[in-house]
C-alpha cells in the first residue's frame, strides 16, 4: 500500500443532451461510476483528466470545470486498500462514440432525472443526485468531506 494518498480527477461528462456518462467499473465492485483515475507526476489536473477520460473511453473533452474534492480511505467498494483525494471535474464531449479500454465493462448516458435505476457507486449517486438538485453546481467549486472511511 502507498505509504500516501493517492490523488486523482474524475470527469462527469456531458453530451449535447446533457446525459452523463457512467461506466461499470470492475475496479468499484461492477457499479456504476465516473470515469477517471491518478495524475501523473509532472501533468496537470486538466492533462490528467484529458488523458485518463480518453484512455478509458475514446472521449475527447473540453469546457472542463472544477466542481468538487473528496476522498475515499480504504473504501470497500474498491477492489484494493486505497487513500483517495478525489478532484472532480465537470466536462463536455461533442460525440457519443465510446470505446471502453479494459477498466470498464460497459456504459450508459444517462439521464440525470432517471439515474435512481443505475446501480451506481455511493459517492457518483450522491454526486449525480446533487448535481440534478442544484443545476448551478457546475458553475461554482463544492468541497465534500467525510466520505469513504472503512
Amino acid at each position: 500500500m502507498n505509504p500516501y494518498p493517492e490523488v486523482t480527477v474524475g470527469a462527469t461528462i456531458l453530451n449535447s443532451d446533457d446525459r452523463v456518462f457512467l461506466c461499470k467499473s470492475h475496479k468499484w465492485s461492477n457499479q456504476f461510476v465516473i470515469p477517471g483515475g491518478h495524475i501523473e507526476l509532472g501533468e496537470t489536473m486538466e492533462e490528467a483528466l484529458k488523458r485518463e477520460v480518453f484512455e478509458e473511453t475514446g472521449l475527447s473533452v473540453h469546457d472542463i470545470r472544477m466542481i468538487g474534492i473528496n476522498e475515499s480511505i480504504n473504501h470497500i467498494t474498491f477492489h484494493e486498500k486505497k487513500h483517495f483525494i478525489f478532484i472532480n471535474f465537470m466536462c463536455r464531449a461533442d460525440h457519443t462514440n465510446v470505446q471502453l479500454n479494459d477498466e470498464s465493462e460497459s456504459y450508459v448516458w444517462a439521464d440525470l432525472n432517471e439515474i435512481e435505476k443505475y446501480d451506481l457507486h455511493k459517492f457518483t449517486k450522491n454526486f449525480l443526485l446533487m448535481l440534478r438538485d442544484k443545476p448551478d453546481l457546475g458553475n461554482t467549486t463544492e468541497i465534500f468531506y467525510n466520505y469513504g472511511k472503512e
